[in-house]
């Protein structure tokens, strides 16, 4: 296509002239138009997705802000490998690969050949005391993560996060990069009492307070996590390579809206995948202006959610690349209302009037037919 606007105008006219009414695939349609812009092409593939999941651990969690050990983090990497966790479930149940990178487990290396091992450190410091990692342990986790994104051959990719107390770290990002207060942004996390939500927030509150307004790799290397910041690079890595990036819950929003913030053509590539409940999850995706496709209720992480959101995303591709428009069909295709008589007779679906704005057709080119009904007429049509 010559231009942006060339190509945007062929893809809504490819997706309004399937054999359907206009707009009747809702927000599939939205999807369609998503993936072949990133893509570039009007037949983009949707075949395969791709689930990584970054695990670290985090220093704040030895203020007491997770109703859970920090060694589960471990655990749980042991979990995917086993195939045992609930991502594993899902991403079976949708056909999606899986992966898990220790981007910084408290402990030693695990050894095992299944991890992809991109350890920064062992577990990030406290951030209600000093910032979680140096500048350059930052720029490294963007780094590992870009190239990890930039390398997947999948059509889409997910991200998911395992790390005790990595809501805390979310939420404590989330008020440095919108402003949006932590009465908001902090939630009970993995299930916190009401004790503990108070102990949490009392705690994010001192942590925040160290610091001023900060730029988005700033307030990751000040809040965020190893697995964080990786998945951040990931995301911009992905959208680089025309990847589209299906994005999880409240942790990978909050590295979106990093992501977003250092690359903002990230953006573009980015599907919000649902809203879950984890409190202030929503007012992340207020500060994107992300409208999610599905509301279940969940607040896992993992991925989970983005994984449920794939077979949406196939179902879109498959609509754009194998639905039949209505010439393909040999099905009367929707008419101008305005359209002469003589010409709604004679069946010319993509015929219209010169002035008519209910027409979706693209840019038409003016002809002089020969008679019609006893008289001639200038009417336009659209070249196929």
């Amino acid at each position: 296509m010559s231009t942006d606007t060339d190509f945007a105008a062929a893809l809504q006219h490819k997706i309004d002239f399937k054999t359907k009414p206009l707009g009747s695939l809702g927000r599939i349609e939205d999807l369609a138009t998503l993936i072949a812009t990133v893509q570039g092409t009007l037949s983009p593939q949707m075949k395969t997705c791709e689930l990584t999941i970054f695990a670290a651990d985090h220093g704040i969690a030895a203020e007491g802000v997770s109703k859970f050990p920090q060694e589960v983090t471990r655990q749980m990497v042991l979990n995917y490998l086993a195939d045992g966790a609930g991502a594993n479930a899902f991403a079976r149940a949708v056909g999606a690969e899986m992966k898990v990178v220790d981007a910084g487990v408290a402990g030693a290396p695990f050894g095992v050949a299944e991890l992809i091992e991109r350890r920064i450190g062992a577990g990030t410091k406290s951030f209600l005391h000093e910032p979680a990692m140096s500048a350059a342990e930052c720029d490294r986790a963007l780094e590992e993560g870009r190239r990890l994104g930039a390398e997947s051959l999948a059509d889409a990719v997910a991200y998911g996060e395992m790390g005790i107390a990595n809501t805390a770290s979310a939420a404590a990002l989330g008020h440095k990069l919108t402003g949006v207060g932590l009465d908001v942004l902090v939630g009970r996390g993995t299930g916190l009492d009401d004790d503990g939500l108070t102990r949490k927030r009392k705690v994010l509150e001192a942590a925040v307070a160290r610091t001023g307004a900060l730029g988005p790799k700033e307030a990751l290397a000040e809040y965020g996590g190893f697995e964080v910041a990786m998945m951040t690079g990931a995301m911009i890595g992905a959208a680089a390579a025309k990847k589209v990036v299906i994005v999880d819950g409240f942790i990978a929003t909050a590295a979106a809206l990093a992501a977003m913030r250092i690359a903002p053509a990230t953006r573009a590539a980015m599907v919000f995948s649902h809203r879950s409940e984890e409190q202030g999850h929503g007012a992340l995706l207020d500060a994107l202006g992300a409208e999610p496709l599905l509301r279940l209720g969940l607040r896992l992480g993992e991925g989970t959610g983005a994984l449920l959101a794939w077979p949406l995303l196939k179902a879109a591709g498959e609509m754009l690349n194998t639905m039949a428009s209505f010439d393909d069909a040999g099905v009367t295709g929707p008419q101008c209302p305005r359209l002469p008589r003589c010409a709604k007779r004679r069946g010319w679906s993509f015929w219209r009037c010169n002035s008519s704005p209910d027409c979706r057709c693209p840019p038409m080119r003016a002809i002089r037919p020969t008679a019609c009904a006893g008289r001639r007429a200038t009417f336009r049509f659209a070249a196929l």
